[in-house]
């Protein structure tokens, strides 16, 4: 019987690398909200800026709750048990007063009129739930919320646009929940009149494309293949509509309108919003516009004074355009710098050849914790962080979730290099980046909390020329060894015997790719200079 293995553990010898899982963890651990509703526990993670479950927050959360929470499901349940008949999804529920002044414990549900995003994210979160647990039933239990969720988007004038086969939305910022109506509210407007603006926004159909995918997926896996067959060919339709449309040959366009809009001073072309880096992670963009989006960001950080290139929009809007004078530029989601946005850059370097740039995104979200042990949701450029006083939110937490959790996930998947392809880790992809941090040795577990993972060690000897790793999985494993400076595989053995590995080039980055079951012993000796 396999020893369980719970969270995240890392030793290399450098500090940072082996104790960012439990400073995650901890931040995580303080955005826990347990909501009783008609008796009923419901566990779920708050966003930073408000003390309510809002699915966006918490379906990305969960990236890194799964390695210790052992309630992944309840929260999620609860979304789909308050379903409208339509299939749409509320944005959040919470118990308690919201604002100052406020003083009753009502239980609210609220869903932001202008915000086409909700349903991809519930699909999302519903996939990880079952992805860690490897509860069988309650993803088909939730299959059905899951078909309707996804009938409404892509069908509902709100949603979907027929003419060009694509999510539309409001005009807003990226994936956020007010839009512009050239003055027409006094305040923020998140309400739909006949006077909005439409237009199609790239990271709505990056979302609901990947939501397609993992629907399929997980009806592959009780053995629906046609229905799963279905799904792949509607997400592969979306895809392709959406490239064509909102593809401008660098990134994707921020906005691409459908009504006759324009705001003064702004140019959509030029505009880089948050949801480019998650349409990489998401497999909108196909390998060369990955790189291309990466290296846009790469040219930004030359040339901007702020402390990061995590833009939350760049160039932002001008102030106070939306209708509250603390939307200036640099501010919250007009141009702050979101460690949302760099967790998802940096898992999207790693994945695309860029590992060095991984890398070095999170030693720099390594070094703000370090130095105030807080995080928050979003900095100005010159490095101040948020506070309720610039915000439109009603509060500024200093233990962010949803970009920690990002960085963690980054950190997870990208530098340690495991990923999970299935469920329970039954599918699984090892690939250990060490060598772009400087490491040479590490020692690696990494599991859910029922207590199902994986572990490895990895080891670079450079006097002897060889590459060591060690792993075991639960069932089928690839492994990809990033090899050093390009060097070449002189020989390479699994559990004793002579091999022919595969041997895969990304960009600049040459990886040696072996497929093995359960339990791996791998030697690599590399040719010589």
């Amino acid at each position: 019987m396999r020893e369980p293995i719970q969270g995240v553990r890392v030793s290399t010898g450098d500090a940072d690398f082996d104790t960012f899982f439990e400073r995650i963890k901890a931040f995580l651990l303080q955005d826990q909200e347990t909501l009783i509703i008609d008796g009923n526990t419901y566990r779920g993670y708050r966003s930073p800026d408000a003390r309510s479950i809002w699915i966006r927050d918490h379906s990305d959360m969960l990236r890194a709750a799964r390695y210790f929470d052992d309630d992944l499901q309840s929260a999620t349940h609860h979304f789909a048990e308050t379903q409208a008949t339509n299939g749409r999804i509320f944005d959040y529920f919470t118990i308690g007063p919201e604002h100052a002044g406020e003083r009753e414990n009502w239980v609210k549900y609220v869903r932001v009129p202008v915000e086409s995003d909700v349903e991809f994210r519930f699909v999302k979160a519903v996939f990880l739930g079952w992805q860690a647990t490897g509860d069988d039933q309650w993803m088909l239990d939730m299959l059905p919320a899951i078909e309707r969720a996804l009938a409404y988007a892509l069908s509902h004038p709100w949603r979907w646009h027929e003419p060009w086969g694509v999510i539309k939305r409001p005009y807003t910022i990226d994936t956020w929940d007010f839009d512009y109506t050239a003055g027409r509210a006094p305040w923020l407007n998140f309400q739909i009149t006949p006077d909005t603006y439409w237009g199609v926004m790239h990271g709505d159909n990056s979302g609901y494309y990947e939501a397609m995918m993992l629907t399929a997926q997980m009806c592959r896996s009780v053995g629906w293949t046609g229905k799963a067959q279905s799904w792949e060919d509607r997400a592969g339709r979306l895809r392709e509509a959406a490239n064509r449309i909102c593809w401008n040959g660098r990134f994707y366009t921020h906005f691409v309108p459908i009504s006759e809009v324009r705001i003064p001073g702004v140019d959509p072309q030029e505009q880089l919003s948050l949801s480019n880096p998650m349409d990489i992670n998401r497999s909108l963009a196909d390998h060369a516009q990955a790189v291309s989006i990466l290296r846009e960001y790469q040219r930004r950080r030359e040339t901007t004074e702020a402390f990061a290139e995590w833009f939350s929009i760049d160039p932002p809007f001008p102030d106070g355009i939306f209708g509250d004078e603390k939307l200036v530029a640099g501010a919250y989601v007009n141009g702050g710098i979101m460690p949302l946005v760099g967790g998802e850059l940096a898992r999207a370097a790693f994945e695309h050849g860029m590992e060095t740039y991984g890398v070095q995104i999170l030693r720099l979200y390594m070094e703000m914790i370090n130095a105030t042990g807080e995080t928050y949701l979003w900095y100005f450029p010159d490095g101040r962080p948020a506070s309720v006083e610039t915000s439109t939110s009603p509060e500024a937490q200093p233990t962010d979730g949803w970009g920690s959790s990002a960085m963690l996930w980054a950190f997870v998947e990208g530098l340690c290099g495991v990923m999970d392809r299935s469920k329970l880790f039954e599918e699984v992809v090892i690939a250990p980046r060490w060598l772009a941090a400087g490491v040479r040795r590490a020692e690696v577990a990494v599991g859910y909390a029922c207590g199902q993972g994986i572990r490895y060690t990895f080891e670079y000897q450079p006097q002897r020329r060889r590459i060591t790793l060690t792993a075991s999985a639960p069932d089928r494993m690839q492994l990809r060894v990033l090899l050093p400076d390009n060097r070449k595989v002189k020989q390479a053995r699994l559990n004793g015997k002579l091999i022919k590995p595969a041997i895969d080039t990304v960009e600049t980055s040459r990886y040696c790719v072996i497929d093995a079951r359960q339990e791996a012993q791998v030697e690599i000796v590399l040719a010589a200079k």
